[in-house]
């Protein structure tokens, strides 16, 4: 059988957790890795070995023996690397968000339909096996009718003010730092395992931390650890926020509350959902991603662990080990993979089949949701929203 050919532009955090997931697969080969840091695509080639190496995107489009790319630039270059893959007539695996607005993102989703280009965007925390289970108890009723949606986004790498990343600057990364990066997957998640749309935002942001030393000289990479001596930084304003929360509604009627930052200390990546239904209540916690709280009024609660031989059939395809071992986020990000490939394998039409995994439609929808909480804080009102 011969394997899908990809290639991948970007060499910070992400393209190479990109590549070891896909070598997971076993049918499909990275044969080309792009970044504009000469260095360390070279490093980062030698160490992975791929066999090749471009410095400017548009080259590595130039490959004929590429069919699949993946982008993981930084948030400002999504839109033109995303347009001028899909112009150049490859299939695209876009990491979010999107576009760092939503007329880029818009303008994609109309450029993927015209050009009739498979696309899909990595909300990989849809593919932990015990979401998977949330979503199957959902839609067979077993939680009744859903009245409330709670959770939090927490990490705490930028609790200090010598922690600083390109995401926050608002060039970069766009005008949202708290609700795009951590804010996206939590309101993601929770509309895809519920099968609800959230229609409205009340928004209360703040940025805790105005200023940030910024290091002269060294590159910042994401959850590096390092210490900065006075004469090595300057001070740099932030003008985006790093703590929000959101009242939200959804279209069922169901309330909900979510708040999301990266100054709460001891929490690494914690994301968290409750969701409280007319008969029982689910949550789960991603540093505990292998356990399932369920509650009840009239009896003992349940805590249901990730075994193949325990849940329902929708989630057993998620789960690759016996019960008792344990099985996390590299994890979810090979499932979501696995989807999206075997889905281009059987030569499916991303605009026709039935599909399991996100698409830009998904991403242009969240990018709304980011948009309602900029302009409601802003104007300290609720703000509707109007997603495809």
């Amino acid at each position: 059988m011969q394997k899908i050919k990809v290639g991948v532009i970007g060499a910070g955090l992400m393209g190479p957790i990109h590549i070891e997931a896909l070598r997971r697969l076993g049918f499909v080969e990275v044969v080309a890795l792009c970044d504009s840091n000469q260095k360390r695509v070279e490093k980062e080639a030698r160490q992975l070995n791929i066999p090749k190496t471009y410095t400017d995107y548009r080259e590595l489009l130039e490959d004929r023996e590429i069919e699949v790319i993946h982008n993981c630039t930084p948030n400002f270059m999504h839109f033109e690397v995303n347009k001028a893959i899909m112009e150049k007539g490859k299939k695209v695996i876009s990491e979010k968000p999107l576009g760092i607005n939503s007329s880029e993102s818009e303008r994609l989703v109309e450029i993927a339909k015209k050009t009739g280009s498979f696309n899909a965007i990595n909300f990989n925390y849809r593919y932990f096996p015990l979401n998977q289970q949330v979503k199957a108890m959902i839609s067979k009723g077993e939680l009744g009718k859903i009245n409330i949606i709670q959770g939090h986004y927490l990490q705490d790498w930028l609790l200090y003010d010598t922690d600083y990343n390109w995401r926050l600057d608002p060039q970069v990364g766009g005008e949202s730092f708290a609700v795009s990066d951590l804010g996206s997957h939590w309101l993601d998640l929770v509309q895809y395992i519920t099968g609800l749309k959230i229609t409205a935002i009340f928004a209360d942001l703040r940025t805790i931390i105005p200023i940030r030393k910024y290091p002269k000289r060294e590159e910042v990479l994401t959850f590096a650890k390092r210490k900065l001596k006075r004469e090595n930084y300057v001070e740099k304003e932030i003008k985006t926020e790093d703590y929000a929360s959101l009242l939200l509604r959804f279209n069922n009627g169901a309330r909900g509350v979510f708040t999301t930052s990266e100054l709460c200390p001891g929490r690494k990546c914690r994301i968290f959902y409750e969701i409280d239904g007319s008969k029982c209540a689910v949550s789960w916690n991603h540093e505990k991603a292998n356990q399932l709280w369920i509650g009840y009024r009239d009896k003992a609660n349940e805590v249901l662990l990730r075994d193949p031989t325990l849940v329902y059939e929708q989630a057993r395809p998620y789960i690759h080990y016996p019960g008792g071992h344990d099985e996390g986020w590299p994890d979810d990000i090979k499932n979501i993979f696995n989807n999206v490939y075997q889905f281009i394998r059987d030569g499916k039409d991303v605009f026709k089949d039935e599909r399991n995994f996100p698409t830009f439609v998904d991403g242009h929808n969240v990018m709304l949701l980011v948009e309602a909480a900029l302009k409601s804080n802003r104007e300290q009102k609720w703000v509707e929203i109007e997603s495809d």
